[in-house]
């Protein structure tokens, strides 16, 4: 069970890291306007909001590796991290969309759910 939680915890740890580069780098570029579905103004007008985000999806990720390098002595400090991946998942479901609830939310209860069960 520690093996599924840790590749769980890993996955969720790549996703927001994916979300960082969308979020930091792709966001006014084809690719990024595409999956978030912009217009090329909007994109250009939110980019810098966007890249505050990103930094945050950044920080979500970080600390997951964190927890995971750390092995059986970073059970708290991936707990924390994937409750914040949970809550902020929530939050963006609740308050711009709620397709976040399956890309974000969904993967921190799994990884969450698998951690406890170790």
């Amino acid at each position: 069970m520690v093996t599924a939680a840790n590749i769980a915890i890993g996955a969720l740890a790549v996703l927001h890291a994916y979300f960082l580069v969308l979020e930091m780098f792709l966001w006014d570029k084809p690719y990024g306007r595409r999956v978030f579905k912009l217009t090329p103004e909007f994109a250009a007008a939110s980019k810098s909001l966007a890249a505050n985000q990103g930094l945050y999806n950044g920080f979500l990720a970080a600390g997951l590796v964190w927890g995971l390098a750390l092995g059986t002595a970073g059970f708290q400090i991936k707990l924390f991290f994937i409750v914040c991946v949970i809550i902020a998942g929530l939050f963006g479901a609740a308050t711009a969309n709620r397709i976040i609830l399956f890309v974000q939310a969904l993967p921190g209860i799994v990884a969450l759910a698998l951690l406890l069960a170790t």
